[in-house]
């Protein structure tokens, strides 16, 4: 989503506010029987804005799994979501 801000003659000055993902994009990428992991973290870019990521995850059945689900421990998902925010 993009606002503006100031209008110079024809021209428009827009600022970033947002950008989200619909409702259908994410009700497909949930599944059942799987984890999801969400993560979030502030950046402060290098012009000073201050913008606020948001991360999801799913787990994923391996090949050879015979499980039918694919459930990620607590322990798991904490060290996935502290990796997601070290690479943010």
């Amino acid at each position: 989503r993009l606002c503006i801000e100031e209008v110079q003659g024809r021209n428009c000055l827009t600022d970033f506010h947002g950008l989200t993902l619909t409702r259908d994009k994410l009700n497909s990428l949930v599944r059942k029987w799987h984890t999801m992991i969400e993560a979030h973290v502030d950046v402060k870019t290098l012009d000073g804005y201050v913008v606020r990521l948001f991360v999801i995850a799913f787990t994923k059945r391996r090949q050879d799994q015979v499980k039918t689900n694919c459930y990620a421990q607590t322990a798991q998902i904490r060290k996935i979501r502290k990796k997601m925010v070290e690479i943010m």
